[in-house]
Protein backbone atom coordinates (compact mmCIF):
# COMPACT_ATOMS: atom_id res chain seq x y z
CA UNK A 1 0.00 0.00 0.00
CA UNK A 2 1.40 3.13 -0.77
CA UNK A 3 1.77 5.92 1.76
CA UNK A 4 -0.87 9.21 1.31
CA UNK A 5 0.16 11.93 -0.96
CA UNK A 6 0.82 14.61 1.73
CA UNK A 7 3.33 12.83 3.14
CA UNK A 8 5.26 11.89 -0.27
CA UNK A 9 4.92 15.59 -1.30
CA UNK A 10 6.56 16.45 1.75
CA UNK A 11 9.16 13.54 1.82
CA UNK A 12 9.70 13.68 -1.95
CA UNK A 13 11.56 9.93 -1.62
CA UNK A 14 14.48 11.46 0.93
CA UNK A 15 13.19 11.07 4.52
CA UNK A 16 11.01 8.08 3.74
CA UNK A 17 8.49 9.45 5.84
CA UNK A 18 6.08 6.37 5.16
CA UNK A 19 8.62 4.51 7.23
CA UNK A 20 9.28 2.23 4.46
CA UNK A 21 13.31 1.39 3.37
CA UNK A 22 12.54 2.51 0.07
CA UNK A 23 10.29 5.13 -1.88
CA UNK A 24 8.18 2.66 -3.26
CA UNK A 25 7.17 5.29 -6.42
CA UNK A 26 10.84 5.41 -7.15
CA UNK A 27 11.24 1.82 -7.05
CA UNK A 28 8.46 1.31 -9.52
CA UNK A 29 10.46 3.47 -12.06
CA UNK A 30 13.29 1.62 -11.66
CA UNK A 31 11.56 -1.83 -12.64
CA UNK A 32 10.62 -0.06 -15.80
CA UNK A 33 14.58 0.41 -16.80
CA UNK A 34 16.65 -2.15 -19.33
CA UNK A 35 20.35 -2.85 -19.01
CA UNK A 36 22.90 -1.00 -21.60
CA UNK A 37 25.05 -3.99 -23.34
CA UNK A 38 28.05 -1.73 -23.32
CA UNK A 39 29.19 -1.75 -20.02
CA UNK A 40 31.61 -4.06 -18.66
CA UNK A 41 34.08 -4.89 -15.68
CA UNK A 42 37.01 -2.29 -17.42
CA UNK A 43 36.27 1.02 -18.97
CA UNK A 44 37.94 3.90 -20.65
CA UNK A 45 36.40 6.64 -22.00
CA UNK A 46 36.03 10.46 -21.61
CA UNK A 47 35.25 11.45 -18.01
CA UNK A 48 32.96 14.61 -17.50
CA UNK A 49 34.51 16.87 -14.52
CA UNK A 50 32.02 15.19 -11.76
CA UNK A 51 32.63 13.39 -8.87
CA UNK A 52 29.34 11.51 -6.92
CA UNK A 53 29.52 11.39 -3.46
CA UNK A 54 26.56 9.62 -1.61
CA UNK A 55 25.22 11.19 1.94
CA UNK A 56 24.57 7.58 3.74
CA UNK A 57 26.84 6.67 6.79
CA UNK A 58 28.42 10.07 6.51
CA UNK A 59 30.98 10.47 7.24
CA UNK A 60 31.97 7.34 5.88
CA UNK A 61 30.89 7.51 2.19
CA UNK A 62 30.63 6.37 -1.18
CA UNK A 63 32.18 8.02 -3.75
CA UNK A 64 32.95 7.74 -7.05
CA UNK A 65 33.22 9.60 -10.79
CA UNK A 66 31.15 9.15 -14.01
CA UNK A 67 32.52 7.48 -17.04
CA UNK A 68 30.47 8.49 -20.19
CA UNK A 69 29.58 5.99 -22.96
CA UNK A 70 29.04 8.40 -25.54
CA UNK A 71 30.68 11.55 -24.72
CA UNK A 72 27.97 12.96 -23.26
CA UNK A 73 28.18 16.32 -21.23
CA UNK A 74 27.32 16.38 -17.68
CA UNK A 75 26.65 19.95 -17.68
CA UNK A 76 22.27 19.89 -16.24
CA UNK A 77 22.38 23.20 -17.88
CA UNK A 78 22.30 21.58 -21.30
CA UNK A 79 19.46 19.07 -20.89
CA UNK A 80 17.16 21.88 -20.49
CA UNK A 81 14.47 21.52 -23.18
CA UNK A 82 14.77 17.94 -23.38
CA UNK A 83 12.43 15.40 -23.02
CA UNK A 84 11.90 12.92 -20.22
CA UNK A 85 12.82 10.16 -22.77
CA UNK A 86 16.06 12.21 -23.67
CA UNK A 87 16.96 12.93 -19.99
CA UNK A 88 16.76 9.50 -19.45
CA UNK A 89 18.82 8.05 -22.29
CA UNK A 90 21.34 11.15 -21.77
CA UNK A 91 22.24 9.67 -18.09
CA UNK A 92 21.99 6.43 -18.28
CA UNK A 93 25.56 7.11 -21.08
CA UNK A 94 27.09 7.46 -17.56
CA UNK A 95 28.61 4.58 -15.04
CA UNK A 96 29.69 5.33 -12.10
CA UNK A 97 32.01 4.54 -9.79
CA UNK A 98 31.81 3.59 -6.07
CA UNK A 99 34.38 3.65 -3.79
CA UNK A 100 33.72 3.78 0.32
CA UNK A 101 36.17 5.71 2.20
CA UNK A 102 36.25 9.10 4.95
CA UNK A 103 35.21 12.53 3.60
CA UNK A 104 38.81 13.40 4.87
CA UNK A 105 40.38 10.59 2.47
CA UNK A 106 43.38 11.28 1.19
CA UNK A 107 43.61 7.39 -0.57
CA UNK A 108 45.43 7.90 -4.66
CA UNK A 109 42.42 7.70 -6.52
CA UNK A 110 40.40 10.27 -4.74
CA UNK A 111 43.55 12.61 -4.92
CA UNK A 112 43.10 12.42 -8.84
CA UNK A 113 39.72 11.97 -9.07
CA UNK A 114 39.61 15.84 -7.59
CA UNK A 115 42.20 16.72 -10.61
CA UNK A 116 39.78 15.65 -13.23
CA UNK A 117 37.04 17.45 -11.32
CA UNK A 118 38.81 20.39 -11.27
CA UNK A 119 38.73 20.18 -15.44
CA UNK A 120 36.79 22.58 -17.15
CA UNK A 121 36.79 20.17 -19.74
CA UNK A 122 36.39 16.01 -19.71
CA UNK A 123 39.44 13.86 -19.33
CA UNK A 124 39.80 10.45 -20.17
CA UNK A 125 39.66 7.90 -17.62
CA UNK A 126 40.42 3.71 -17.61
CA UNK A 127 38.14 2.67 -14.62
CA UNK A 128 38.11 -0.82 -13.01
CA UNK A 129 35.03 -2.57 -11.23
CA UNK A 130 34.86 -4.99 -9.06
CA UNK A 131 32.13 -6.60 -11.18
CA UNK A 132 30.11 -5.53 -14.37
CA UNK A 133 28.14 -2.30 -13.28
CA UNK A 134 24.53 -2.77 -12.22
CA UNK A 135 22.40 -0.71 -14.68
CA UNK A 136 19.27 0.87 -12.00
CA UNK A 137 18.54 4.20 -12.72
CA UNK A 138 18.14 6.13 -9.46
CA UNK A 139 16.18 9.26 -9.04
CA UNK A 140 16.29 12.01 -7.00
CA UNK A 141 13.91 15.52 -6.46
CA UNK A 142 17.23 16.78 -6.06
CA UNK A 143 19.92 15.40 -8.05
CA UNK A 144 20.02 14.19 -11.73
CA UNK A 145 18.94 10.81 -12.37
CA UNK A 146 21.80 8.08 -12.54
CA UNK A 147 22.55 4.97 -14.64
CA UNK A 148 24.66 1.80 -13.82
CA UNK A 149 27.35 2.00 -10.96
CA UNK A 150 29.62 -0.99 -9.45
CA UNK A 151 32.58 -0.68 -6.78
CA UNK A 152 35.50 0.48 -8.07
CA UNK A 153 38.52 -0.98 -8.16
CA UNK A 154 41.00 0.86 -9.62
CA UNK A 155 41.22 4.55 -11.61
CA UNK A 156 43.44 6.01 -14.04
CA UNK A 157 43.67 9.70 -15.43
CA UNK A 158 44.92 9.41 -19.19
CA UNK A 159 44.74 12.67 -20.04
CA UNK A 160 45.61 16.07 -18.44
CA UNK A 161 43.23 18.15 -16.57
CA UNK A 162 42.26 21.73 -18.31
CA UNK A 163 42.64 23.42 -15.04
CA UNK A 164 41.98 27.34 -14.66
CA UNK A 165 44.54 29.14 -13.31
CA UNK A 166 42.43 31.28 -10.82
CA UNK A 167 40.89 28.29 -9.84
CA UNK A 168 44.36 26.83 -9.23
CA UNK A 169 45.20 29.61 -7.23
CA UNK A 170 41.87 29.30 -5.06
CA UNK A 171 43.13 25.61 -4.25
CA UNK A 172 46.59 26.56 -3.50
CA UNK A 173 46.20 29.18 -1.54
CA UNK A 174 43.44 26.78 0.56
CA UNK A 175 41.16 30.23 0.64
CA UNK A 176 37.99 29.40 3.00
CA UNK A 177 35.17 27.84 1.15
CA UNK A 178 32.91 30.41 0.73
CA UNK A 179 35.18 33.27 -0.28
CA UNK A 180 36.42 30.88 -2.62
CA UNK A 181 33.04 29.99 -3.86
CA UNK A 182 31.85 33.93 -4.10
CA UNK A 183 35.26 34.83 -5.32
CA UNK A 184 34.95 32.02 -7.82
CA UNK A 185 31.34 33.08 -9.31
CA UNK A 186 32.34 36.95 -9.47
CA UNK A 187 34.97 35.95 -12.22
CA UNK A 188 32.63 33.93 -14.55
CA UNK A 189 32.47 30.30 -13.26
CA UNK A 190 28.96 28.98 -13.07
CA UNK A 191 26.92 27.34 -9.99
CA UNK A 192 27.18 24.03 -11.74
CA UNK A 193 30.73 23.89 -11.82
CA UNK A 194 31.43 25.10 -8.62
CA UNK A 195 29.34 22.48 -6.83
CA UNK A 196 31.49 20.15 -8.48
CA UNK A 197 34.71 21.64 -6.70
CA UNK A 198 32.90 22.04 -3.39
CA UNK A 199 31.23 18.32 -3.60
CA UNK A 200 34.72 16.76 -4.21
CA UNK A 201 36.26 19.06 -1.29
CA UNK A 202 38.55 20.42 -3.60
CA UNK A 203 38.14 23.83 -1.76
CA UNK A 204 39.07 25.11 2.01
CA UNK A 205 41.94 25.00 3.60
CA UNK A 206 44.11 22.05 3.63
CA UNK A 207 42.94 20.71 6.90
CA UNK A 208 39.35 21.28 6.26
CA UNK A 209 39.04 20.04 3.01
CA UNK A 210 36.51 17.11 2.86
CA UNK A 211 33.94 15.26 0.59
CA UNK A 212 30.50 17.09 1.17
CA UNK A 213 27.82 14.76 -0.56
CA UNK A 214 26.59 15.64 -3.63
CA UNK A 215 23.10 16.25 -2.69
CA UNK A 216 23.87 18.57 0.53
CA UNK A 217 26.62 20.65 -2.07
CA UNK A 218 23.48 21.45 -4.19
CA UNK A 219 21.62 23.22 -2.21
CA UNK A 220 24.24 24.74 -0.22
CA UNK A 221 25.87 26.10 -3.31
CA UNK A 222 22.38 27.75 -4.24
CA UNK A 223 21.87 28.81 -0.31
CA UNK A 224 25.58 30.60 -0.37
CA UNK A 225 25.71 32.29 -3.56
CA UNK A 226 21.80 33.50 -3.40
CA UNK A 227 22.82 34.84 0.17
CA UNK A 228 26.16 36.56 -1.47
CA UNK A 229 23.28 38.18 -4.01
CA UNK A 230 21.34 39.22 -1.40
CA UNK A 231 24.11 41.68 0.05
CA UNK A 232 23.63 43.70 -3.59
CA UNK A 233 20.22 43.42 -4.15
CA UNK A 234 19.21 44.78 -0.31
CA UNK A 235 20.83 47.73 -1.35
CA UNK A 236 19.62 48.26 -5.00
CA UNK A 237 16.81 50.72 -6.05
CA UNK A 238 13.59 49.21 -5.62
CA UNK A 239 11.60 47.68 -8.67
CA UNK A 240 9.02 50.91 -9.97
CA UNK A 241 6.23 48.46 -11.43
CA UNK A 242 5.07 45.23 -11.01
CA UNK A 243 6.41 42.98 -13.28
CA UNK A 244 5.55 38.99 -13.97
CA UNK A 245 7.68 35.89 -15.68
CA UNK A 246 6.00 33.23 -16.99
CA UNK A 247 7.82 30.13 -18.37
CA UNK A 248 6.77 26.35 -18.23
CA UNK A 249 9.00 23.16 -19.07
CA UNK A 250 8.88 19.45 -18.18
CA UNK A 251 4.99 20.45 -16.88
CA UNK A 252 6.57 22.76 -14.40
CA UNK A 253 5.22 25.83 -14.67
CA UNK A 254 6.11 29.20 -13.65
CA UNK A 255 4.77 32.49 -12.42
CA UNK A 256 7.07 34.88 -11.15
CA UNK A 257 5.65 38.56 -9.59
CA UNK A 258 8.16 41.23 -8.86
CA UNK A 259 6.60 43.67 -6.81
CA UNK A 260 8.17 47.38 -5.44
CA UNK A 261 9.47 47.44 -2.27
CA UNK A 262 12.23 45.64 -0.05
CA UNK A 263 13.60 42.40 -0.81
CA UNK A 264 11.42 39.90 0.49
CA UNK A 265 10.48 36.42 -1.03
CA UNK A 266 8.33 33.87 -0.98
CA UNK A 267 7.40 30.60 -2.88
CA UNK A 268 4.46 28.51 -3.59
CA UNK A 269 4.64 24.29 -5.05
CA UNK A 270 1.17 23.72 -6.02
CA UNK A 271 1.27 19.87 -6.63
CA UNK A 272 -1.57 18.48 -9.07
CA UNK A 273 -3.27 15.09 -8.50
CA UNK A 274 -1.23 12.14 -9.93
CA UNK A 275 2.02 13.45 -10.46
CA UNK A 276 5.40 11.72 -9.15
CA UNK A 277 4.38 12.44 -5.43
CA UNK A 278 0.67 13.25 -5.38
CA UNK A 279 -0.78 9.16 -6.70
CA UNK A 280 -4.42 9.16 -5.30
CA UNK A 281 -4.97 12.66 -4.49
CA UNK A 282 -8.15 14.34 -5.29
CA UNK A 283 -6.98 17.95 -5.26
CA UNK A 284 -3.25 20.12 -5.47
CA UNK A 285 -1.90 20.19 -2.40
CA UNK A 286 -0.06 23.46 -1.46
CA UNK A 287 2.91 24.14 0.09
CA UNK A 288 4.94 27.98 0.55
CA UNK A 289 7.82 28.85 2.24
CA UNK A 290 9.03 32.90 2.42
CA UNK A 291 11.82 34.84 3.95
CA UNK A 292 11.63 38.61 5.30
CA UNK A 293 14.44 41.37 4.37
CA UNK A 294 16.67 39.48 6.60
CA UNK A 295 16.59 36.05 5.20
CA UNK A 296 15.52 33.00 6.82
CA UNK A 297 17.63 30.99 9.59
CA UNK A 298 15.37 27.60 9.33
CA UNK A 299 15.52 25.58 6.46
CA UNK A 300 12.77 25.28 3.83
CA UNK A 301 11.48 21.69 5.34
CA UNK A 302 8.34 21.76 3.17
CA UNK A 303 10.36 22.19 -0.25
CA UNK A 304 13.64 21.34 0.44
CA UNK A 305 16.50 21.78 -2.22
CA UNK A 306 13.50 23.42 -4.49
CA UNK A 307 13.19 26.70 -2.33
CA UNK A 308 16.76 27.34 -2.74
CA UNK A 309 17.10 26.49 -6.45
CA UNK A 310 14.14 28.64 -7.71
CA UNK A 311 15.73 31.72 -4.84
CA UNK A 312 19.30 31.13 -6.49
CA UNK A 313 17.60 32.00 -9.85
CA UNK A 314 15.43 34.84 -8.41
CA UNK A 315 18.45 36.61 -7.31
CA UNK A 316 20.72 35.96 -10.22
CA UNK A 317 18.14 37.77 -11.92
CA UNK A 318 17.23 40.62 -9.65
CA UNK A 319 21.23 41.27 -9.05
CA UNK A 320 21.96 41.34 -12.95
CA UNK A 321 19.08 43.90 -13.18
CA UNK A 322 20.17 45.49 -10.16
CA UNK A 323 17.28 45.68 -8.14
CA UNK A 324 15.37 45.64 -5.18
CA UNK A 325 11.95 43.57 -5.10
CA UNK A 326 8.96 41.76 -3.22
CA UNK A 327 9.14 38.40 -5.34
CA UNK A 328 6.81 35.60 -5.14
CA UNK A 329 7.43 32.51 -7.49
CA UNK A 330 4.21 30.34 -8.59
CA UNK A 331 5.04 27.10 -9.02
CA UNK A 332 2.58 24.62 -10.17
CA UNK A 333 3.60 20.67 -10.88
CA UNK A 334 1.23 19.37 -13.48
CA UNK A 335 0.12 15.41 -13.66
CA UNK A 336 2.29 14.89 -16.71
CA UNK A 337 5.37 15.70 -14.10
CA UNK A 338 5.91 11.31 -13.48
CA UNK A 339 9.33 11.37 -12.62
CA UNK A 340 12.14 13.39 -10.12
CA UNK A 341 14.98 14.88 -12.07
CA UNK A 342 16.10 16.97 -9.92
CA UNK A 343 16.39 20.76 -9.10
CA UNK A 344 18.21 21.73 -11.66
CA UNK A 345 14.90 21.43 -13.67
CA UNK A 346 13.46 24.08 -11.37
CA UNK A 347 17.23 26.75 -11.72
CA UNK A 348 17.03 26.55 -15.15
CA UNK A 349 12.79 26.71 -15.43
CA UNK A 350 13.21 29.90 -13.67
CA UNK A 351 16.01 31.20 -15.53
CA UNK A 352 14.42 30.64 -18.55
CA UNK A 353 11.42 32.42 -17.42
CA UNK A 354 13.85 35.81 -16.55
CA UNK A 355 14.48 35.37 -20.42
CA UNK A 356 11.19 36.51 -21.53
CA UNK A 357 9.66 39.61 -21.70
CA UNK A 358 8.08 40.63 -18.76
CA UNK A 359 4.51 41.88 -18.56
CA UNK A 360 4.60 45.15 -16.79
CA UNK A 361 1.70 46.42 -14.52
CA UNK A 362 0.68 49.35 -12.73
CA UNK A 363 -0.88 47.85 -9.47
CA UNK A 364 -0.64 44.42 -7.70
CA UNK A 365 -4.29 43.51 -9.14
CA UNK A 366 -3.74 43.92 -12.21
CA UNK A 367 -0.97 41.64 -12.20
CA UNK A 368 -2.53 38.95 -10.30
CA UNK A 369 -5.66 39.18 -12.34
CA UNK A 370 -2.87 38.23 -15.24
CA UNK A 371 -1.37 35.79 -13.54
CA UNK A 372 -4.88 33.99 -12.56
CA UNK A 373 -5.77 33.52 -16.25
CA UNK A 374 -2.81 30.74 -16.71
CA UNK A 375 -3.00 29.31 -13.07
CA UNK A 376 -4.98 26.00 -12.78
CA UNK A 377 -5.58 26.97 -8.56
CA UNK A 378 -7.58 29.72 -7.96
CA UNK A 379 -5.79 32.58 -6.53
CA UNK A 380 -7.75 32.85 -2.79
CA UNK A 381 -5.74 29.29 -2.71
CA UNK A 382 -2.29 31.24 -2.84
CA UNK A 383 -3.79 34.46 -0.70
CA UNK A 384 -5.31 31.79 1.99
CA UNK A 385 -1.17 30.32 2.77
CA UNK A 386 0.76 33.69 1.49
CA UNK A 387 3.03 35.93 4.00
CA UNK A 388 3.52 38.68 1.49
CA UNK A 389 0.75 39.58 -0.47
CA UNK A 390 -1.63 40.63 1.95
CA UNK A 391 0.94 43.15 2.82
CA UNK A 392 -1.13 46.18 1.49
CA UNK A 393 1.68 49.31 -0.27
CA UNK A 394 0.38 52.43 -1.55
CA UNK A 395 -1.24 52.43 -5.02
CA UNK A 396 -1.81 48.55 -4.16
CA UNK A 397 -5.30 47.53 -5.43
Amino acid sequence: MEPGHNVCVLCKGTKLLCGLGKCPLLQKIRTQITANEKITESMFGPSPPSLFIGSYSYPNVSWGPSISLENTNDDPSLLYGASYDEIIRARSAFVVGRKKGNVFSKERMLIDAREAVMSIKSVDMEAKFTRKPVYEMRFSPVLQPMGASAPLKDLRIATNPSIPKKVDEVVEEGVRAVDAINELFSCGFDNYYLTRLLSAGVLGSKERKKLVPTRWSITAMDDTLAKEMMKKIRTAPAMEEYRVYSNEYLHNHFEILLMPGKWEYENFEAWAPNTIWSRGAKDYFLTEEHEQFEGRAKYAESQVGGYYAARFSVCEALSKMNKQARAVLFREIGEGYVLPVGVWEIRENVRHAFMNPPKKFSTLREALDDISTRLRLPMKEYMKKSAILPQKRINEF
